[in-house]
């Protein structure tokens, strides 16, 4: 049950940051409209969006000339590759895929 929620969960939340990407970068070629701040777009990769929003970057081509963003958001992403691959290294697998 448990990795079911958690399946579900990183579903949502990956779309969502798709999403939430999408939306900035459409906000960002009309002049005046409020965009998503630089902190949202990086806690929406943080709390585990970081296929949605890396996929969003590759294929709306946004954010990826800044460096500083660019930076950080690879920052997580190893971030989130280290803790997978320790999850899948040295914690259980059989009980977390039954």
């Amino acid at each position: 049950m448990l990795q079911k929620v958690i399946f579900f969960y990183f579903v949502f939340i990956n779309v969502m940051a798709f999403v939430v990407y999408g939306i900035d970068k459409l906000r960002s070629t009309k002049a005046g409209k409020s965009r998503v701040s630089e902190k949202e777009l990086h806690t929406f990769t943080l709390i585990g969006g970081f296929l949605g929003s890396t996929l969003a970057m590759a294929l709306f081509r946004h954010k990826i000339s800044k460096s500083s963003f660019l930076i950080k958001h690879i920052l997580i992403l190893l971030l989130w590759i280290t803790g997978i691959v320790y999850y899948f290294t040295q914690v259980d697998t059989i009980n977390f895929l039954r």
